[in-house]
């Protein structure tokens, strides 16, 4: 008897996810609550549990289909297990001129996947060592590391078929993934439905470096968590939001939406791009709590385990290119969010104090909004009583 697995539920108004990698193969044991497929949403990636135990049927889906909530994948048959070897060879990606063999980087879980394409690691040539013989992300990273044996070289494995043309040079096409696919029509929607505008300013690190440098080591030694600049750049917000509600509001139809509140979404890297999940209640946190909330984030974007909830919501966005090297950018809006901070590298510039000139570590602050709701004087405002707040971070203590 036959058990039908079926897509889950997703989310609010997510209703279709991309089939991203079978974890189990016809003829293998599964345990209840196993998962045995990875689907990718415009969002996360989110494993699909086996309803029951038993051997695990057909594949009635490809890696790279589309499937709707609800629908059919696989099948688990009653039993304790079989050999694999009479299963059926399962094709991995549809809708590609020719398909990936199932140890290509496009049946990894992301964070594998992300490693074979950063180090043009064939993964067909690499023993994995996580469960079911699956690759994980450090074994990627060592056969990266281990030197090749002198020979011909051969080309890693693409995710798509490359066309050489007679002269050498190639061209590959690789299908945008479905994160990559929403992050594209969401800030093409910015552009096209807000005013945007973008207003600079600069700010001296010096007293932030300071104190990080003198209670590091206590504050990772109390919260078991390091010291970083976003901790002081989120709660130096949440100060500039109470001052200027209009950079926290957002625009629902003919009415402005002003929230007491101040859910910041952190722009983060996971393996298919940027992702944004939210600190809830940040003006509420202590700066621990929100590197803690940070830290956690960072992590499991990488590992592409977030989950959708994370990343709903934000009355407000912070996104750090400095960590990437980027001196100066004009950041997009995250809708329906009404403004979203840039912040860039830390560089020592000759700056004038006192009227001498002095050698600083300055970094650039840019602040995109939508100019339909915030005004440029509000805008203005805002950046000075963050700069204000960094220059001198016993304001974020006595909430001035």
């Amino acid at each position: 008897m036959a058990t039908e697995v079926t897509v889950p539920v997703l989310g609010e108004s997510i209703t279709e996810a991309t089939l991203g990698e079978w974890l189990k193969q016809p003829g293998d044991k599964v345990a209840a609550d196993e998962p045995i497929a990875s689907l990718e949403t415009d969002k996360v990636s989110v494993e699909v549990p086996s309803p029951v135990a038993g051997v695990m049927g057909q594949h009635a889906v490809q890696v790279g289909d589309t499937v709707l909530v609800g629908a059919m994948i696989a099948t688990i048959e009653a039993g304790d297990g079989a050999p694999a070897v009479a299963a059926a060879p399962q094709p991995a990606v549809l809708e590609s001129p020719v398909a990936p063999a199932a140890d290509t980087p496009a049946a990894l879980s992301p964070s594998v996947r992300r490693a074979v394409l950063e180090h043009g690691v064939d993964p067909a040539t690499v023993k994995g060592t996580g469960k079911d013989g699956r690759l994980t992300k450090d074994d990627v990273l060592a056969a990266a590391a281990t030197p090749a044996p002198v020979a011909a070289p051969s080309e890693p494995l693409p995710v798509a078929p490359s066309v050489a043309a007679a002269t050498g040079r190639k061209e590959e096409r690789v299908r945008m993934t479905r994160l990559r696919q929403t992050i594209a029509k969401r800030l093409k929607e910015a552009q096209n439905t807000a005013a945007l505008l973008t207003t600079f300013n600069d700010v001296d690190m010096s007293a932030v470096i300071a104190a990080r440098a003198k209670y590091k080591d206590l504050f990772e030694k109390k919260h078991g968590v390091r010291l970083g600049f976003m901790g002081f750049f989120v709660k130096a917000a949440c100060l500039a939001l109470k001052d200027i509600p209009s950079v926290n509001a957002s625009i629902e139809g003919d009415e402005i939406v002003y929230h007491d509140y101040a859910d910041i979404s952190v722009a983060v890297s996971s393996p298919g791009g940027l992702v944004v999940p939210v600190v809830r209640d940040a003006d509420q946190m202590s700066v621990a709590e929100v590197e803690k909330t940070i830290g956690d984030f960072g992590k499991r974007a990488k590992d592409g385990t977030l989950k959708m909830d994370e990343m709903k919501g934000g009355t407000f966005t912070i996104s750090n290119g400095g960590v990437f090297g980027s001196l100066m950018s004009t950041p997009i809006i995250n809708p329906p969010q009404a403004a979203v901070l840039g912040l860039h590298r830390i560089e020592d510039r000759p700056v004038v104090v006192n009227g001498e000139i002095v050698i600083r570590p300055m970094m650039y602050l840019a602040l995109s909004y939508d100019h339909r709701l915030i005004d440029g004087r509000e805008a203005v405002t805002f950046l000075v009583a963050l700069k204000n707040a960094i220059e001198d971070p016993t304001r974020i203590l006595i909430d001035l």
